[in-house]
C-alpha cells in the first residue's frame, strides 16, 4: 500500500516555477526533435511488414501541477510521423511525460486519432539516462482504452517503452505495442523505434517566462 499523506488537499509549499530546472530524467528530452530512420513492425493479412518512417517530436515544458499533496513537472508533446517522401500523415500522437520527483515516477500519456488512450508508468533516478514505462490492459493506473473494434480485432494487451539519452545528444526509443490479433494465437509485437536529433531548444514554461519578466534588473 502506498504511504498517501492524510492530507490530500493543501499543495506543496516548495514549487518551483522553473519547470525546466526540475525535469529530472526528462531533461534531456526538452525541446524539438527530428527522426530520419526510423523503423516501424506492424501487423498484415499476410504477416508481420517493416515500415521505413521519418519523424518530429515537439517537446514543451508546461506549468508545475499538482493533485493536492502531488507535485509533477512535465512536457507536453506532439509526435507527426510520415514515411519518407510522402506528405500524408503516418502516425499522430500527443499526450505528456511527467516527472514526479517525490517518487522517482516517471509517466507517459499518449492519445492516437485511431481513437486509442494509454498511460505509461515507469520509475527512474533523477540522473537516469534510461528508463523504461509499462501499461497493462485492464490496469486503473496504467492503463489502456481502445474502441470496440480495436479490442475486437487488435487487442493491445501490453505497451512498452524505453528511453535511452545518448552520449552524443540525441536520445533513442524503442516500442513494443504487443496485441492479441483475432484468428491468431500468439501475440503480435508491433515495434517502433527511432534515434532523435535536436533541431530546436525548448520554449520555458509560462510561469518560468513571467517570472523572468518580473524579476527586478540588475543593473
Amino acid at each position: 500500500m502506498s504511504n498517501f499523506p492524510t492530507d490530500i488537499y493543501t499543495e506543496p509549499s516548495n514549487l518551483d516555477v522553473d519547470t525546466l530546472r526540475n525535469l529530472g530524467p526528462l531533461r534531456a528530452m526538452a525541446g524539438i526533435w527530428t527522426g530520419a530512420r526510423g523503423l516501424d513492425v506492424k501487423p498484415k493479412a499476410e504477416g508481420p511488414k517493416k515500415q521505413a518512417y521519418t519523424e518530429r517530436y515537439e517537446l514543451q515544458p508546461i506549468d508545475p501541477q499538482t493533485n493536492g499533496p502531488q507535485l509533477f513537472y512535465g512536457l507536453r508533446y506532439h509526435q507527426h510521423v510520415v514515411k519518407p517522401e510522402q506528405v500524408k500523415t503516418y502516425h499522430d500522437q500527443v499526450g505528456y511525460w511527467l516527472w514526479e520527483p517525490a517518487t522517482g515516477t516517471v509517466i507517459q500519456t499518449l492519445t492516437i486519432p485511431r481513437a486509442q488512450a494509454v498511460m505509461a508508468v515507469g520509475h527512474a533516478a533523477p540522473d537516469a539516462t534510461s528508463f523504461e514505462l509499462v501499461a497493462i490492459a485492464g490496469s486503473p493506473t496504467n492503463g489502456i482504452v481502445s474502441t470496440a473494434f480495436l479490442e475486437h480485432a487488435f487487442r493491445t494487451v501490453e505497451f512498452r517503452i524505453k528511453v535511452t539519452v545518448n552520449a552524443d545528444g540525441t536520445w533513442s526509443y524503442d516500442e513494443d505495442t504487443v496485441m492479441m490479433i483475432k484468428g491468431r494465437e500468439e501475440p503480435f509485437h508491433h515495434t517502433d523505434r527511432d534515434t532523435l536529433t535536436k533541431v530546436e531548444e525548448p520554449t520555458p514554461n509560462p510561469l518560468a517566462r513571467a517570472a523572468r519578466v518580473l524579476a527586478p534588473s540588475r543593473e
